[in-house]
């Protein structure tokens, strides 16, 4: 599998958010990106080029002239980005984590991780950055601006940071009467909402127990056995496929044979077709990572 170095006007509008038409326009005018050029005078564009515009879009984005910013030097540039006040570091850090996932750097990863962690907690820095970078990087795979190998490589680090901060916490004794048992179905490998759960609700002092991906349905039904009470979690963000999950959610509630106190939540990319109205007794849909957290914890209270 090729691993991208040069990227198109196309790839550089997804990454930045910048139209492809503006692109042309700065660069035509102020010079500001130097692309190759094909024999057929295609741009391709390197990840200097790529560095550049995120950071030049950022201070656009905060009122800063093109005209001006056009007539620095790249690091001059950097520098301005990194002096960005501290309520923008949000959006200088998703920019940040984007060229590490480009460079697979994971030393600046670190260092924009580190930087944030001065001023912002693990939850704050999941929900109001990791989210969002999540988010981008779907989109940026479904347009084939990055490739698996990118996602892989930034998903990694990400669940790193997840596991360090579930082991901070895991060893506390539960306070609430409740268990959670998370979950992902045959072939679904994306488990990073599902961790951050795990971590919610042992923050929040629930009994959480993290099967992690590819549990076989039937192998959930032992835990009845064990905890009188379960509320089950499960998110679909690639498997089973749109049109087999309402299928799939069925099958799951006849095989658990949900009791008086149990539950299920499901959440997740693929279930955003489904119809609350038509899933099973004891069955939650939940449409976010935030309405689900809210909720599940809400009702478990």
């Amino acid at each position: 599998m090729s691993v991208k170095t040069q990227f198109s006007i196309k790839d550089l509008e997804n990454l930045s958010g910048v139209k492809a038409h503006t692109i042309r326009i700065w660069e035509k005018r102020y010079n500001l990106l130097v692309p190759e050029r094909s024999d057929t005078n295609i741009r391709a564009y390197d990840i200097n080029n790529l560095q550049k515009l995120l950071n030049i879009a950022l201070l656009v984005d905060h009122g800063h002239k093109i005209s001006k910013l056009s007539n620095m030097s790249q690091q001059q540039v950097f520098q301005l980005t990194r002096h960005l006040t501290l309520e923008n570091k949000s959006k200088s850090a998703l920019n940040s984590f984007k060229v590490a996932m480009m460079n697979f750097d994971y030393k600046l990863f670190d260092s924009t991780y580190s930087e944030l962690q001065t001023t912002r907690s693990f939850r704050e820095i999941f929900l109001n950055v990791f989210t969002e970078l999540l988010e981008d990087i779907g989109n940026l795979w479904m347009t084939n601006t990055i490739t698996p190998a990118h996602e892989h490589f930034i998903s990694s680090l990400i669940k790193q940071k997840l596991l360090v901060n579930i082991e901070l916490i895991q060893n506390r004794n539960a306070q609430i009467d409740q268990t959670f048992v998370l979950f992902l179905p045959l072939n679904e490998i994306h488990e990073l909402g599902l961790l951050y759960i795990h971590f919610e609700l042992l923050l929040h002092g629930y009994r959480s127990i993290f099967l992690g991906p590819s549990v076989p349905l039937d192998s959930l039904s032992h835990l009845q056995a064990i905890f009188p009470s379960i509320s089950f979690v499960s998110y679909l963000t690639v498997s089973p496929a749109q049109e087999e999950v309402e299928k799939y959610v069925k099958e799951l509630a006849g095989i658990l044979r949900l009791n008086a106190g149990d539950s299920l939540h499901i959440l997740g990319r693929n279930t955003r077709h489904l119809e609350q109205e038509n899933l099973p007794a004891g069955v939650t849909l939940y449409h976010n990572l935030n309405e689900a957290l809210k909720q599940a914890l809400n009702t478990a209270a």
